[in-house]
């Protein structure tokens, strides 16, 4: 029997995005206050054998959300501010993917390695406990970027429709129907969440760093970007396995930390919002899932 799907997504500029075993969808409302749908197939390597393979497969997810994130969030701003008519150029599709990937390994990675070299080293001589310290100022300078990116209203509005995402999908994850005011009641967090995701690999960090011993500051920085892609696969299957038996009471209480900061990254959706989450799970569910085993 084939292993159940779970579908999931992100939220976008005032959408959800949803992907599905073979297609991707974006519902967003725009400025008339209509939804627009839009559904498409996702490249064979998004669905292929290589993404059942551990370890490989979160490679291809992490590639695969960072490029179909990019794609559903340009769409979005285009929707919201009236102009879906305009292609979307190749090159500001790449060029915002390159962007992001540098602006979260300079602020996540390389500052971190900068600030424990010349404002901690100078006053420990273990290594180890300059590696952890390391980690800890990482995983601050993340929480610290959430709450500053919070304050912005358009990210608040974000935020909402993410916890629209969240809640959708818990709902039809417990045979829910898929209507507003039955989703309503179920929580904005979700074990599967990018946010989750991205705590897993901080916290993993710490520890493969660690292992590596004293090392010059330029190959400190080399090793931190080099490494990323191997933490990345090893958090996605930790994240994958806790998801599944998150009804174990050690896996609960592990999850914890990863749940409660998504406090920072969801707020509670309003109708319109939930109707918009969706609508878009609604397009990439499969006609023999519709009503859940």
């Amino acid at each position: 029997m084939a292993e159940h799907f779970h579908y999931g997504g992100q939220a976008v500029i005032e959408g959800v995005m949803m992907r599905g075993r073979e297609n991707v969808a974006i519902s967003v409302r725009g400025p008339d206050g209509k939804l627009n749908t839009a559904k498409r197939p996702l490249p064979n390597i998004c669905k292929g054998r290589l993404r059942e393979v551990p370890l490989v497969r979160g490679v291809i997810v992490l590639i695969e959300t960072l490029i179909l994130g990019t794609q559903a969030l340009l769409h979005s701003a285009q929707i919201a501010s009236g102009e879906e008519n305009e292609r979307i150029p190749a090159t500001l599709l790449w060029g915002t993917v390159a962007a992001s990937i540098a602006f979260a390994v300079v602020l996540f990675f390389i500052v971190p390695v900068l600030a424990t070299r010349y404002l901690v080293d100078p006053y420990i001589s273990s290594v180890l406990a300059s590696n952890v310290v390391e980690g800890f100022i990482r995983i601050g300078i993340f929480v610290v970027y959430l709450m500053l990116i919070g304050l912005i209203p358009d990210i608040r509005r974000v935020f909402a429709y993410h916890g629209a995402e969240h809640k959708v999908v818990n709902a039809y994850e417990a045979g829910c129907p898929l209507e507003v005011e039955a989703v309503k009641d179920y929580p904005t967090a979700h074990a599967r969440c990018g946010t989750a995701f991205i705590f897993i690999v901080l916290v993993l960090a710490i520890f493969i760093f660690a292992l590596l011993g004293h090392q010059t500051l330029w190959l400190r920085i080399l090793s931190r970007v080099i490494l990323l892609p191997v933490i990345a696969a090893l958090s996605y299957e930790i994240m994958r396995f806790a998801a599944s038996h998150a009804k174990n009471a050690v896996i609960r209480i592990l999850l914890v930390p990863g749940l409660a900061l998504q406090a920072m990254t969801t707020r509670e959706p309003d109708d319109k919002q939930l109707e918009t989450a969706i609508s878009a799970l609604n397009e990439v569910i499969e006609a023999k899932e519709l009503v859940r085993p």
